[in-house]
């Protein structure tokens, strides 16, 4: 609870609080209320989307549909087990690297979170042309099914397991967030009352890190539940519907007549999202520890003998996940005809040659350059007053955080609600304007800025939370103005964790497709649309070979990001230990 602030001095500063805590003032105090304008907006799609899906005699028939409810049933479903793999492939690997003094822990988080920077669609193809007749890693093995027989990963289960690869990073990230805020003192008091080290761990350790497992899980189970590459690649051809995919069908088969029937489905989706979010917020509270902040870390347990045994069987896991099925792709890529051994007398760059010389690759790659990178320039520079805001005392303070809370709903639900809630929110002129973004580069510009606000504002709020208020307060006494002090003070000081923020966003969003599968229109094409059209379209090879060029430009941005992180708070960069 903030002590009462005194009474502000003329000029509009104020003096430092009691307890030393200056309650600064925004740069924009002659409009306290420029958060909320920004959280309002931000919401404006989803509010349109809720607004067309509320017609009830559309509701009705969509919710009598049988073909409805069997999505909903598959997509809740698949969704589950997905998390539940997640849960078993990002636990284990987070309490080996948060806990224990296994080596290699940056190389073994960047491997492990390598399949949640990679589109969906891309790796849903990566396995596909690792488990398929044509394999080029398991037919000269002679492990690949028989030609002519449904490939196995085109199935539920197949779904439950590429998605629960995709997203166990989520929950290896906040498990390991949650070990991370456990005070040393709580290992070593159990260690002192004569528990051993493994001990202590299973009987203190772990139950405090079930509110950080829980929010880990209820991520997994609503980025699972909106994912569109894995079902459209892998679920489709099984004949297996589910949400996003109904959506996208109905959409593509019957344009913007079919909008109040998708909206319906995309609410659905967000219901049962909201449901999984909301029940992960009650577990939290239930079970929420209390723990000291500004203690040192837990000590790392030693693995002893075992430590060899245990880093051996880690990376072969990863090997098996995620090296194997990108080494799949790389090899179909490479391979003169699909199917074919490869080898010498096999291999060819021709693919590469042949999809690089396409007009849509071209435009793809242009029109994804564009969107990723003006999203992350636009949200790193307003992510700094915004996250700015969020640090002050006063009414601008409160304000500035409740946006917080609300800037997250976009980036929560799943992103067909999203890109359902901007076709409404654009279909018609702008008031006043006459023109519509429709049909046009900008509605996915709008999306991309409403969706990955979050990821630009979290690393900016953790580096203005470390900053030593004192520093603003002596430009305030050498008379530098609030705007002032924000633009040569506060921003320099930010800036490494803004360009962080930003080049998480242009990861994000540069092969993203489950927006812009929604939104794209002729001559539009964004790289991750392009991607699953060569697939679907039976192109495999050059599908293969633009999938390696997309995960070269991610592999950069990750590097990238990576110089960064010895400049930043922890937890920032991802896969910095």
């Amino acid at each position: 609870m903030h002590p009462p602030h005194p009474d502000p001095l003329p000029g509009g500063e104020r003096e430092i609080a009691p307890g030393g805590q200056r309650a600064r003032k925004s740069a924009f105090h002659i409009l306290p209320g420029w958060p909320l304008l920004v959280g309002l907006i931000v919401l404006l799609p989803v509010l349109r989307l809720l607004w067309e899906a509320g017609d009830a005699a559309v509701l009705t028939r969509v919710l009598d549909s049988p073909v409805t409810w069997r999505a909903t049933t598959n997509s809740i479903a698949i969704a589950a087990g997905a998390t539940l793999a997640a849960a078993l492939i990002g636990g284990p690997f987070a309490l080996l690297i948060g806990l224990t003094n296994l080596r290699a822990r940056t190389a073994t988080t960047f491997a492990l979170i390598l399949p949640l920077m990679i589109p969906p669609q891309i790796v849903a193809m990566a396995w596909t042309h690792l488990a398929g007749s044509g394999s080029p890693i398991l037919k000269p093995l002679g492990l690949a099914p028989p030609v002519g027989t449904a490939n196995p990963v085109q199935s539920s289960a197949g779904m439950i397991l590429v998605m629960g690869i995709e997203h166990a990073p989520l929950v290896f990230l906040a498990l390991r967030a949650a070990l991370r805020a456990i005070p040393g003192d709580v290992l070593e008091a159990a260690r002192a009352s004569g528990a051993g080290p493994w001990r202590a761990v299973r009987g203190v350790v772990l139950p405090l890190c079930l509110p950080g497992l829980i929010a880990g899980l209820a991520m997994a189970f609503v980025a699972a539940l909106g994912n569109f590459g894995v079902p459209a690649l892998l679920g489709v051809p099984a004949g297996i519907p589910m949400l996003p995919t109904l959506i996208y069908r109905r959409l593509a088969g019957f344009g913007p007549s079919a909008l109040p029937e998708v909206a319906v489905l995309a609410a659905l989706i967000g219901l049962v999202a909201c449901l999984g979010i909301a029940l992960q917020t009650i577990l939290q509270a239930r079970i929420a520890s209390r723990l000291p902040g500004g203690a040192r870390p837990l000590a790392p347990v030693p693995l002893g003998r075992a430590r060899m045994t245990v880093e051996l069987l880690a990376w072969g896991v990863l090997a098996l996940l995620v090296a194997a099925p990108l080494t799949a792709l790389l090899a179909t890529s490479l391979v003169s005809v699909y199917g074919l051994p490869i080898g010498f007398g096999t291999l060819t760059l021709a693919h590469y040659r042949e999809v690089l010389a396409l007009d849509q690759v071209g435009r793809a790659f242009a029109n994804s350059l564009l969107l990723s990178g003006s999203a992350a320039a636009l949200l790193a520079l307003l992510a700094v007053p915004l996250a700015h805001a969020m640090a002050l005392g006063g009414g601008t303070g409160r304000i500035a955080r409740a946006v917080g809370v609300l800037v997250e709903l976009p980036h929560a639900v799943p992103g067909v609600v999203l890109g359902i809630g901007c076709i409404l929110l654009f279909l018609k002129p702008l008031p006043g304007l006459g023109v519509s973004l429709y049909g046009t580069l900008w509605i996915i510009l709008a999306a991309y800025l409403v969706r990955f606000l979050p990821l630009a504002l979290r690393p900016v709020q953790a580096a203005c939370a470390a900053l030593d208020p004192a520093v603003e307060e002596a430009a305030r006494a050498l008379g530098a103005g609030p705007l002032r002090r924000l633009v040569t003070v506060v921003a320099p000081l930010v800036a490494p964790a803004a360009a962080a923020g930003g080049l998480l966003v242009f990861l994000t969003a540069f092969n993203e497709l489950t927006v812009s599968i929604l939104l794209w229109s002729q001559g539009r094409e964004t790289l991750g649309v392009v991607v699953y059209a060569l697939e679907e379209g039976g192109s495999p090879t050059l599908g293969a070979a633009l999938g390696v060029i997309a995960i070269l430009v991610v592999l950069a941005a990750m590097v990238a990001a990576g110089a960064l992180g010895r400049r930043l708070p922890l937890g920032v960069v991802p896969w910095k230990n």
